[in-house]
């Protein structure tokens, strides 16, 4: 296959896939080395970039087209893909402790954040945010969680590797908020708690977090 018709072929495919696409499957199914995969991936990256209302993203060996992030607040005016399930000031907090300490257990971020994190992490969870990766050596074996490939597509990172400052990264997670929030997000770098409030309401601990050493929320 020559090289303009490979770049069409892929973009042929990450458009009706409208997902995903393991690399090593289009490896296999076109039949092509990956020296020539890679020569026409950046043809097809170089295409949709800069102004471009299309990003091609390369993440964890996949690849997906995705909305250029210079137009998330036009797009989100429009189609409120993620406000339907609003980040409340609590989630943001949650989400960058995970981010950023991951592996974590539920009560770790408890502890940073100093109030109590279920419901934030349950949302999380249903979101796609979130996942659970494992369980800590430790009394009751609390699950571990850590980010998904949809918290990696979210914030345009290729892996975990990629991620920015923490400052950078409340910048690009604050866009996805409800706009007008006035959220202070928890200091990494000096471990400090700063005035966190829970907002959410409080609900039953759900399965998947049942297991934990933890009181049942009234």
């Amino acid at each position: 296959m020559d090289k303009e018709k490979l770049i069409n072929v892929l973009e042929a495919i990450l458009f009706a896939s409208g997902k995903e696409v393991e690399i090593d499957f289009l490896l296999e199914k076109l039949q092509i080395s990956r020296v020539a995969f890679e020569k026409a991936l950046k043809s097809l990256q170089d295409k949709y970039s800069g102004d471009c209302g299309i990003n091609v993203i390369k993440f964890k060996n996949k690849l997906q087209f995705a909305t250029n992030p210079k137009y998330i607040d036009d797009v989100a005016e429009v189609l409120n893909p993620i406000r339907e399930k609003e980040l409340t000031k609590a989630m943001l907090e949650t989400l960058s402790i995970i981010a950023y300490k991951q592996p974590i257990t539920r009560l770790e971020i408890e502890e940073i954040r100093g109030v109590d994190c279920t419901y934030a992490v349950q949302t999380l969870s249903k979101m796609n945010m979130i996942e659970v990766v494992g369980k800590k050596d430790a009394v009751g074996k609390p699950l571990l969680f850590g980010t998904t490939d949809e918290f990696l597509k979210r914030f345009s990172l290729s892996d975990l590797s990629d991620l920015p400052s923490f400052e950078s990264l409340t910048d690009r997670i604050q866009t996805i908020a409800t706009p007008g929030g006035d959220s202070q997000l928890f200091d990494m770098k000096s471990n400090e708690n700063i005035n966190f409030e829970e907002t959410s309401p409080k609900e039953e601990i759900p399965e998947f977090l049942r297991g934990e050493d933890v009181d049942v929320i009234e």
